[in-house]
């Protein structure tokens, strides 16, 4: 019997036409010597569109839909989620959970939405963690930004060269387990409520600090107006505002399109790309300011993960 590789996507309806570009551009470049169980972690779709997102299964490829709110449950009645949390809050943070979630699991991958397989995914799976809890790449798209490099610095405690992004994650389920990281987790949200812009990612990357294998930036290339593309990427990440079905001339565009095109959801996505006018794309752009500006407002907090792991009140994982 072959080897099963466990992939996890979450979603919502507005975002399951990209999700068929991810999951037809997986399925394409998959290797048959595996079984793959795409585990589609969902808030609210409707049956339409799950039927459309079946249509791309294979004999070894199986997608399995499991609602969130069913899965959260679990989580939300525990003790150290009373205080200041709720199941908004918690689907935010929601691949903190998996291992718990799905402790069928003791590996596993997990996908945004907002991606394209450009490679045999199981070559990132077979990738040995060894003791380490994640991996994952540097968040290239903002090593440009001093504002914001600055700011996982002096948030997060962790330099741009290490500092990884959460939108590709190769996780250590059994090793997650063990570590209890999701009730450390709760517990430092319950606690302290760190002010963050980038809130599960910027977790990880401050709790597994010194546990999380950096990989080769080709699994998670996100584009970066051309100062740094990658000829042959395994995984391309559009990342923070760089969406193809927003804006021209997008690095990594041409992978996106050859897969939308195919798509059974074509329609809505090029209705998506026409009505973000030349107005839309303007309110964009002050969202990226306004997320830059709140950046620079925490690097200079009272209260960072940083400080509070350094200050020795708490202790990483």
């Amino acid at each position: 019997m072959n080897k099963i590789i466990p992939i996890f996507f979450t979603i919502d309806a507005n975002y399951a036409p990209y999700l068929s570009v991810a999951l037809a551009s997986l399925i394409e470049h998959a290797s048959p010597n595996y079984n793959y169980e795409i585990n589609i972690v969902y808030e609210s779709i409707n049956d339409e569109i799950i039927k459309k997102l079946r249509t791309l299964e294979k004999n070894n490829v199986k997608l399995i839909f499991t609602k969130m709110q069913n899965k959260l449950e679990t989580i939300t009645n525990r003790k150290e989620n009373l205080l200041r949390t709720d199941i908004f809050t918690l689907t935010i943070y929601f691949r903190i959970f998996l291992p718990f979630m799905f402790s069928e699991y003791d590996k596993a991958i997990y996908l945004d939405s907002d991606t394209c397989i450009c490679g045999d995914i199981s070559e990132l799976y077979n990738i040995d963690l060894k003791d380490n809890l994640f991996g994952g790449c540097n968040d290239i798209s903002c090593q440009d930004n001093e504002i914001l490099c600055n700011y996982f610095k002096m948030n997060a405690g962790v330099t741009i060269n290490e500092y990884i992004n959460s939108g590709v994650l190769l996780m250590n389920m059994k090793k997650l387990r063990e570590v209890e990281f999701e009730t450390h987790f709760l517990y430092l949200l319950d606690k302290y409520h760190f002010d963050t812009v980038c809130p599960d990612q910027d977790y990880i990357n401050a709790m597994a600090y010194g546990k999380i294998l950096l990989l080769p930036n080709v699994w998670d290339a996100m584009p970066t107006n051309g100062s740094l593309v990658f000829d042959n990427p395994k995984i391309v990440h559009y990342n923070l505002f760089s969406k193809p079905w927003h804006y021209d001339n997008v690095d990594y565009e041409e992978y996106f399109w050859k897969y939308a095109n195919e798509s059974l959801f074509k329609d809505e996505i090029l209705k998506e790309k026409k009505n973000f006018t030349k107005k839309v794309q303007e309110e964009d752009i002050k969202v990226l300011d306004e997320l830059v500006e709140r950046a620079r407002q925490i690097s200079n907090n009272e209260v960072t993960f940083k400080k509070v792991f350094e200050s020795g009140l708490e202790e990483r994982i």
